[in-house]
């Protein structure tokens, strides 16, 4: 019996320094990702300047868009014709805010308190989703992201969107956003949008037209203007009731 049991003690101090082997190397490899990944970051940081003022730069997503469409050759063509901060109207913003970040104006970036209600939805589903992302964060990830839905991406997403609320204004970033976000297959920016759906520039846009675009906006290839699925008119229902 006092054989056994010391034959048992003798396996867990031979585990020991495996175990203590394994974690110096987890660190190890963590350092190594860490390191790899800022420099990453900092081969990707912007000069924001450019950004921050002058024309609105063709985002990231809208070039995927144009090397995409020579895959799929039923695809429209890209749509997009950038306008102005000032030919948008404000009841375009005031939908846009309404519909997709109700505390732009008040957060910097990133809404701790979106985050939150997503974290307790995930809870209560037993599953991991995505949500809670802010207009900025939006913004970060059509100009210089991709669609991915990975930790890592949203980790740069996280990062880079702190350091363009810390370098543009809040109305340039509305204005970088109208101007790339897509309203339906190949339309990107408010002016191509008004263009498509009405025959009309973004400057025109009725209430209720601008509504319908900022309905579009979280899946605007199925549900938009065009489609008006039952998804999309309950979205204008909802964002029409604070107008």
């Amino acid at each position: 019996m006092l054989f056994t049991n010391l034959k048992r003690k003798s396996k867990k101090f031979l585990k020991l320094p495996s175990v203590i082997t394994t974690l110096r190397w987890s660190w190890k490899i963590l350092l190594l990702i860490f390191v790899m990944d800022t420099g990453y970051l900092i081969g990707i940081w912007p000069n924001w300047k450019i950004y921050a003022e002058g024309p609105v730069q063709q985002s990231n997503f809208i070039r995927n868009y144009i090397t995409e469409h020579y895959k799929h050759k039923d695809w429209p063509p890209l749509r997009w014709k950038p306008t102005s901060f000032h030919n948008i109207p404000k009841h375009m913003i005031r939908a846009l805010i309404v519909a997709e970040d109700a505390r732009f104006y008040s957060h910097s970036g990133i809404d701790t308190d979106a985050l939150q209600e997503v974290m307790e939805y995930n809870l209560s589903k037993k599953r991991f989703v995505y949500g809670g992302s802010t207009i900025s964060q939006q913004t970060i990830k059509n100009i210089f992201l991709s669609p991915s839905r990975n930790p890592l991406r949203k980790w740069h997403e996280f990062v880079l969107t702190i350091g363009m609320e810390r370098n543009l204004s809040k109305q340039r970033i509305l204005h970088l956003y109208l101007n790339i976000a897509e309203f339906g297959r190949g339309i990107y920016g408010v002016n191509a949008a008004a263009k498509h759906y009405w025959g009309i520039p973004a400057s025109r846009l009725s209430v209720r037209q601008a509504i319908e675009l900022a309905a579009s906006l979280p899946a605007p290839v199925k549900h938009n203007p065009g489609t008006r699925t039952k998804f999309f008119l309950k979205r204008v229902r909802k964002i029409g009731r604070y107008f």
